[in-house]
């Protein structure tokens, strides 16, 4: 078993596994039991994380409830000048961290050190854009609204009034004063394909807020959340204000999400999601599940444009994206060309370790390459066409085309998150927009046409969350909305969304005596 915790990771170590993190401390588990992280490529034992007990837990929730009250009193500048510094920490340590993030979920070297330096450079942005965002206010008076005297005033600000000010000291001028305020203590569950970006992108803007942070890491990418924390850790945050407990999801999973601690919940993921969802009660939820993203081609489409999205879109980290094409939608009359576009473009995909920088790597389990071997085999039984011959070894699955895929067929309607790309032939964009809306995802599409049109009136037809005009979905930027409907989650992210949906408005009236009383 290889261990990436030397020089400046070392004390996340406790012998041959990886410490939680609570109360500014790292800390072996009183349960003393680990979880094995496996190792996508070798199948092996790769790092050992704490398996972390309930009572833990308990602790951890409270230890984050109090720094949350204190944190929130410190000012906003403040606030931004320590995630600065966690950044700059985070990018000076990204070789260690991308090594085992390769190690842990299989991604391919370069792209693991983009994961964290673009990592860093969301932390920093949220940093500016928090003081920004926190930091202004606008004056109201009554009687701009129908029917009102000018007997209130209204000062909006976003800065947590945390100090008592007697009525002697109160501006005649300010009669009203709202409060976007912290929620307090924050989950945040991301998933293993991006296990450090996905965790910043809800502990910079819970923090920059004034918040608390609780993190669960997923299994598979723990350790290098691990190492994310410990740059935080080196930036000098208060103790208590970011903890990180890791464990088996069956065993704290549940424990965690419906702890009553807990004032927000943050999570992308799959279907456990939804399960969440329903046991969270009135905690404010923020959430990105699934995807099936459709790619809708139209007979004016730049089929060179469109089969270059085709693979950066459905293949790039083995499919294992929720932005990833899901399922290609083409007009029958240019299909024939698109899929020969497409399968020249296969060919010269690299298929491989992350080590190597492959193209296509393993997919992050066994239980994920069974998954997609079944839907494989489902589409073969029902007539599909094979663009390629299906090959896999242990985790690693090459890249396949499926052409003439019907309804009737399962990958016509389910995620792969592999490398596994369904081609449906349609009639008619009507037929297209149908199949998309049939769906129980609605994260993201694409729509390849020269008439913009055409791309606005398609794009406004089909329901998803965000839809790309003649480009693969994405993600990113980082500070751009981001949100699905249906069962592909609840609320919107990016940073200026993450921060407002990460507090919530008080509100303080005082009231004035009515203009004619005061004028007697």
């Amino acid at each position: 078993m290889a261990l990436a915790g030397t020089g400046v990771f070392s004390e996340t170590l406790e012998g041959d596994v990886y410490n939680y993190y609570a109360d500014g401390e790292w800390k072996k588990s009183s349960s003393g039991n680990s979880v094995a992280i496996i190792n996508p490529t070798t199948r092996m034992t790769q790092y050992k994380v704490q398996g972390c007990s309930r009572e833990e837990v308990n602790k951890v929730m409270n230890s984050a409830k109090s720094a949350q009250k204190l944190w929130a009193k410190t000012p906003l500048w403040k606030r931004a000048e320590l995630l600065h510094k966690a950044a700059a920490i985070l990018k000076e340590h990204k070789a260690p961290i991308a090594e085992c993030l390769v190690k842990e979920i299989a991604k391919p070297a370069k792209d693991a050190v983009t994961e964290v330096v673009r990592s860093g450079d969301l932390i920093s942005y949220c940093a500016e854009e928090g003081v920004r965002v926190l930091g202004e206010g606008k004056f109201l008076v009554s009687d701009s609204f129908p029917g009102n005297e000018r007997t209130k005033y209204c000062l909006t600000s976003k800065v947590y009034f945390t100090t008592y000010l007697p009525p002697a000291t109160l501006q005649v001028t300010i009669h009203i004063i709202v409060c976007l305020i912290p929620l307090g203590v924050i989950l945040a569950i991301p998933p293993f394909n991006y296990p450090v970006n996905l965790a910043v992108s809800k502990i910079a803007p819970a923090l920059i807020a004034g918040n608390s942070i609780v993190l669960k890491p997923p299994t598979q990418g723990a350790v290098s959340a691990l190492h994310m924390v410990h740059c935080f850790h080196l930036a000098g945050f208060p103790k208590g204000l970011i903890n990180c407990v890791t464990g088996k999801g069956s065993e704290i999973g549940d424990f965690l999400t419906m702890h009553p601690g807990v004032n927000c919940i943050s999570f992308t993921g799959g279907d456990t999601g939804i399960a969440i969802s329903k046991k969270a009660n009135m905690v404010p939820l923020q959430m990105e599940l699934g995807g099936k993203d459709a790619c809708i081609v139209l007979e004016d489409a730049d089929l060179d444009l469109v089969a270059a999205n085709i693979i950066k879109g459905g293949f790039s980290y083995s499919g294992q994206r929720c932005t990833a094409v899901k399922v290609v939608l083409v007009m029958e009359s240019v299909a024939d060309a698109l899929v020969e576009k497409v399968n020249a473009k296969v060919a010269n995909l690299s298929v491989g370790p992350p080590e190597n920088d492959s193209d296509i790597t393993p997919v992050v389990s066994e239980s994920s390459a069974n998954f997609i071997e079944g839907l494989v085999l489902d589409a073969k039984e029902k007539g599909a066409t094979f663009c390629q011959e299906y090959k896999r070894e242990g985790n690693l699955i090459w890249p396949l085309l499926l052409d003439n895929v019907r309804p009737d067929m399962r990958i016509a309607w389910e995620e792969p998150f592999g490398p596994v790309l369904p081609v449906i032939r349609i009639n008619s964009v009507e037929e297209g927009i149908n199949h998309c809306n049939a769906s129980n995802f609605g994260l993201q599409g694409c729509v390849f046409t020269k008439d913009v049109n055409k791309a606005i009136l398609i794009s406004d037809a089909m329901e998803t969350g965000t839809v790309q005009i003649n480009s693969a979905p994405a993600r990113g930027p980082d500070h751009f909305p981001f949100q699905g409907i249906k069962d592909s989650g609840i609320g919107s992210q990016g940073i200026t969304n993450s921060i407002n949906m990460m507090t919530r408005v008080k509100t303080t009236v005082i009231n004035l005596p009515s203009p004619s009383y005061t004028m007697g």
